[in-house]
């Protein structure tokens, strides 16, 4: 292994002879390290563990001696291997996976000491992803066995591990679990038997085989980047479902019988009344992925088969970004800069629902967050408890909302004030109160653009010349998925792409975009990520001029152009130039504003 990675330009000699040198020494420390791992995934105390060459020689992270820029990783090795000895290589992809297939092709213990999982079946054929290349044994008696041919491919030891631990393990739970609840659950065909649910016997949600299965299911969620996690009963079982980049992927079907234990897990966690099936339910918990706290938001609600549940994960590396991650072109950066600078006044940040704003608003407070000065948020619910903050929750069932709280919360000397949304005249009234009396108020508006916001404000009484006064600025956005940089490829936008985008000078020409191809780590969706669209609008003199005069917002927004605005669809057309996005991501969001 050594000679061929040497002979491919992948390592200098001189690693060659550290590996030897030292291999043995860290051989033992990786062993000693797995074995912990794979006693803590797998609930057991004795497991077998070898480690293997290409591990071996990942862990010494050499730098590649044809890009020094680069560490040797295991998946480079694992595809020169696989090179050498002409068998196709695999990164495995749980979501493109079929669960059936992996988990009932072979058993859980037979998968992991021989590290093999099936990957695709035909009539005549099985393909298997494997470890190792040289183990003929294994590849024989699976073909006698299974009675087809067997087609191997070769896959990373590290991913077909976290495949067969979190398939298997996930499958064991189930399994365990629809055993102990089985008999005693009612039948949720209809909605009049769903009523009937406080009747029947009540569900140990803390059973292991359950407590194990809705960890998989967290799990497996962080490690692909969901947002978003969908049970969702149906007559005969029920799914699960991941909003990953702003797209749902179906995940995992589970037993009729087990989806109750699993539900009543996910409400205790949230401290949500388990009894309660009839009535919709709010409720959040913390827990531990890696390194990381994530928190999660749940709510329930009655459907005609059982409850449905919906967890919003609130990832601290999504929600407090820095804001130069937020897709910002330099020019709009420092004025967006600008604009929470100042000591005092109002800035909006409008859009739909899903466009990123609480993620611009969380990581502009980050930006701003000092010793010295006091942060006070108003959130209809708080979306992220972050220590650096003091956040307020609305309850408009005991008269706590945006606007009367906004009163409030002046007496407690803040600096910066966030307000969740200004969505009546009371909540924008008392804002402007407070951007007049010397704090910065930060908040939201559901409005397509810039402009329409300052439309919006005055609709709900607020005066021109109050406005005109306080107003620092409006950044309207929306979000794109990006180019997969894995799989990206030149191309080129249409003619007919090109004027419907309105592309000045785009007659006849081709112009070079970026698109991805497809590949196991976007999903062979061609997207990884998802980047901001901006429009950012500053009170210019001339415009505040505008908004005490009482123009339309057609005249506002045509002045914030002739001042050098980008607007939504301008901001993704130099996306699409840098190849950040394809025409497609910036028509679906874009298409629907106005053309001034």
């Amino acid at each position: 292994m050594l000679d061929l990675l040497v002979a491919r330009g992948l390592i200098h000699a001189g690693n060659r002879a550290d590996v030897l040198n030292r291999g043995r020494e860290q051989a033992r420390h990786i062993l000693l390290d797995k074995r912990a791992e794979m006693r803590r995934l797998l609930g057991r105390h004795r497991v077998d563990y070898r480690v293997t060459e290409v591990e071996l020689i990942a862990f010494f992270r050499f730098r590649r001696a044809d890009d020094p820029d680069t560490i040797l990783d295991e998946e480079t090795i694992t595809r020169a291997l696989a090179d050498h000895v002409g068998l196709p290589f695999v990164h495995l992809d749980p979501l493109q996976l079929d669960y059936k297939l992996v988990t009932e092709s072979f058993g859980g213990p037979f998968a992991e000491r021989h590290l093999v999982i099936a990957v695709a079946e035909t009539e005549q054929a099985l393909t298997v992803a494997i470890a190792d290349p040289w183990d003929t044994e294994l590849l024989e008696s699976l073909a006698r066995f299974k009675g087809k041919e067997i087609h191997p491919v070769l896959a990373e030891k590290s991913r077909l591990l976290q495949v067969i631990i979190e398939f298997h393990g996930f499958r064991r739970s189930m399994r365990k679990a629809e055993e102990d609840f089985r008999s005693d659950l009612p039948d949720l065909s209809n909605l009049e038997q769903l009523y009937a649910l406080d009747g029947a016997g009540e569900l140990d949600a803390t059973d292991q085989p359950v407590v194990r299965a809705v960890w998989y299911l967290l799990n497996y969620a962080f490690d692909q980047r969901a947002s978003d996690i969908h049970l969702e009963p149906k007559r005969d079982e029920a799914f699960v479902r991941m909003r990953i980049d702003g797209v749902l992927h179906t995940i995992h079907r589970l037993p009729k019988a087990v989806y109750p234990a699993m539900v009543s897990r996910i409400k205790m966690l949230a401290r949500l009344d388990i009894a309660e099936r009839r009535r919709p339910q709010d409720g959040r918990f913390k827990t531990q992925y890696k390194k990381y706290e994530v928190e999660l938001r749940v709510s329930s609600v009655p459907t005609a088969f059982g409850e449905k549940v919906v967890i919003r994960v609130f990832d601290p590396g999504v929600l407090l970004q820095d804001i130069e991650q937020l897709g910002f072109f330099p020019r709009e950066l420092q004025t967006w800069r600008a604009m929470l600078g100042n000591t005092a006044g109002m800035v909006l940040v409008v859009g739909p629902t899903g466009s990123g704003k609480t993620t611009t608003l969380y990581s502009s407070l980050h930006y701003l967050h000092s010793p010295r000065i006091n942060i006070v948020t108003l959130e209809d619910p708080i979306e992220m408890v972050h220590e650096a903050f003091n956040q307020i929750p609305m309850q408009p069932r005991i008269g706590v909302t945006f606007g009367s709280a906004l009163k409030n919360v002046l007496r407690q000397d803040p600096d910066v004030i966030m307000v969740g949304e200004v969505r009546d005249a009371e909540t924008a009234q008392n804002a402007i109160q407070a951007a007049l009396t010397g704090h910065l108020v930060i908040s939201t508006m559901h409005t397509s653009d810039a402009a329409s916001a300052i439309g919006r404000l005055l609709d709900l009484d607020v005066l021109p010349f109050l406005l005109s006064g306080v107003l620092i600025g409006v950044v309207a956005q929306r979000l794109v998925r990006k180019v997969c940089p894995h799989c990206a490829v030149d191309d080129v936008l249409t003619e007919e792409q090109a004027l419907a985008l309105r592309i000045k000078g785009a007659r006849g020409r081709r112009l070079k975009v970026r698109r991805g191809e497809g590949c196991v780590k976007c999903r062979y969706t061609g997207y990884r990520g998802r980047t901001g669209l901006f429009e950012v609008m500053p009170i210019t003199p001339r415009i505040s001029k505008l908004i005490t005069d009482k123009a339309t917002q057609q005249e506002i927004k045509r002045e914030a152009l002739n001042d050098g605005m980008l607007t939504l669809r301008d901001y993704g057309i130099m996306k699409i130039a840098h190849g950040e996005t394809t025409f497609e991501e910036v028509v679906a969001v874009t298409d629907d504003l106005p053309l001034y």
